[in-house]
């Protein structure tokens, strides 16, 4: 079986509320990318990326189909696409770190392996180890707290027991917002904030201290990207976990975060990491030094949803 060519499908999709983080505008809708795989064998696989905006990526969409198009699809076509760890060596190599681009067709070639040999690509990938996993709602910034509770109401009536908050803009709002989804929902729900990296590493501190005592499972990427010594220190001076996300996105990343003690907790994400092959080694890395590990995505569609299901699978 070889590859002979590779589909780009762009896609803007509304969301249904605007979607807003601590750093830029309100966002309107999603720009994701399909991709499809084809083989000379007619079978084809998918993979999806987004061009995604935020401290530590920004990905334009005509960026990713040009690099995908004009620069990955004449390196594979005509290989195996069995061969994904070469072929993902290829792309990396020629050029160097465009994850977000290499995610969606390192995704596709799993894909293709998978319905080749008839099997779900987790059984590629050492065989099922669960057969669920819990997932997260993910509460973005609202006006008020009033509109929050609202948001998180109508996740919890869907079953969700597992809440992102996004916080990072006006303390005192975070910290209203962590008391109301504290005194609605009691111990029933599993909280967890998310700064995106907006806070300095004062902020920072002054903030996780108000919300200590309110059972935070872990406070992600509380400050900038490229400030491991500041993370390091979170560790030390609150009882929060320090979830690393905006700082890790190769498997080196990853080390340098381990060897400073960084964080305990790590966030990938399919498109960020590179798609499941890479993640997959971040995850083995990651159990290696004792962090536990939060498979996640950007905002994406059932495609990239489904590769994460398949990597939680394994």
């Amino acid at each position: 079986m070889k590859i002979t060519e590779i589909e780009t499908i762009p896609l803007r999709l509304p969301f249904a509320q605007p979607f807003k983080i601590s750093q830029g505008a309100d966002r309107e809708w999603l720009e994701t990318l399909i991709v499809r795989v084809h083989t000379d064998e007619g079978i084809v696989g998918i993979g999806e990326t987004q061009a995604w905006r935020r401290q530590g990526s920004a990905e334009l969409m005509w960026n990713l189909v040009r690099t995908i198009k004009d620069h990955f699809e004449p390196l594979i076509a005509g290989r195996s696409p069995f061969d994904i760890g070469g072929i993902l060596h290829t792309l990396n190599e020629a050029l160097y770190n465009t994850l977000y681009a290499q995610a969606a067709v390192a995704d596709a070639l799993y894909d293709i392996a998978g319905k080749a040999v008839g099997l779900p690509v987790h059984k590629l990938l050492g065989g099922e180890c669960r057969d669920r996993v819990r997932v997260c709602g993910l509460l973005a910034m609202k006006p008020s707290v009033a509109e929050l509770m609202e948001s998180a109401q109508a996740f919890y009536e869907r079953g969700f027991r597992h809440f992102g908050l996004k916080i990072g803009i006006d303390p005192r709002q975070d910290l209203a917002n962590v008391v109301a989804l504290r005194d609605r929902f009691g111990d029933r729900v599993v909280l967890r904030v998310d700064a995106n990296g907006a806070l300095t590493y004062d902020a920072a501190l002054a903030l996780l201290t108000k919300l200590e005592p309110y059972d935070i499972d872990a406070a992600e990427q509380p400050i900038a990207i490229w400030d491991l010594d500041g993370l390091a220190a979170l560790c030390r001076a609150t009882s929060i976990p320090i979830m690393a996300d905006e700082s890790v996105s190769t498997d080196h990343s990853l080390l340098e975060v381990i060897r400073r003690r960084a964080a305990t907790v790590v966030q990938t994400k399919i498109a960020k990491n590179g798609g499941m092959y890479r993640v997959w080694r971040l995850w083995a890395l990651a159990s290696a030094a004792g962090m536990r590990i939060y498979p996640g995505n950007h905002p994406s569609t059932s495609v990239a949803t489904a590769a994460v299901a398949q990597l939680c699978a394994a």
